[in-house]
């Protein structure tokens, strides 16, 4: 039988139970059509990168599924008439790894490195190839405007306010 790993993500509304009822019941689903699951893992509600059907956050799920292909098609249209999963992927292939998914060893990883304290970062010493500032063009001259020597426009406009003013006209 042809290997798939599935993950879906259900809304962020619903709870914890309702997701592991939804793969219950998914499970029940592709018993029925002769497939079977291997393993099911529930990662948790996690931020979407962008806003799917009005929610910003989403229960993921992933299941290791050893089934025919019709009985995965008829697991995906149960998924697209459920109004709770928002998203879904069906991935073929070869052979499904028994050790924790990607996801599952990235909360192991940072609970054993103490990620999250900025200590490690160590000195960043002097970055020359970035200049003295912040951003933005380097060709610019920043001193005070009374400081610098007036530009021929600025002389020639300064004079005839002042003409204006003596009560001269040039």
């Amino acid at each position: 039988m042809p290997h798939y790993e599935h993950v879906f993500l259900a809304r962020q509304d619903i709870s914890a139970q309702q997701v592991d009822a939804l793969l219950l019941s998914f499970r029940t689903i592709l018993e029925e059509h002769g497939g079977s699951v291997g393993k099911t893992e529930y990662w948790g509600v996690r931020s979407l990168a962008y806003r799917i059907k009005k929610n910003r956050k989403a229960h993921y799920a992933l299941m290791n599924i050893d089934a025919p292909h019709e009985a995965v098609t008829e697991l995906e249209r149960q998924m697209r008439l459920s109004t709770d999963v928002i998203r879904f992927l069906t991935v073929k292939v070869d052979e499904h790894d028994a050790s924790p998914s990607p996801m599952m060893r990235r909360a192991d990883r940072d609970e054993r490195d103490g990620r999250g304290d900025r200590g490690d970062r160590g000195d960043r010493g002097d970055r020359g190839d970035r200049g003295g500032g912040r951003g933005g063009r380097r060709d610019r001259d920043f001193t005070p405007r009374e400081a610098r020597p007036p530009v021929d426009a600025e002389i020639e406009a300064v004079e005839a306010v002042q003409a204006v003013e003596g009560g001269e006209e040039s």
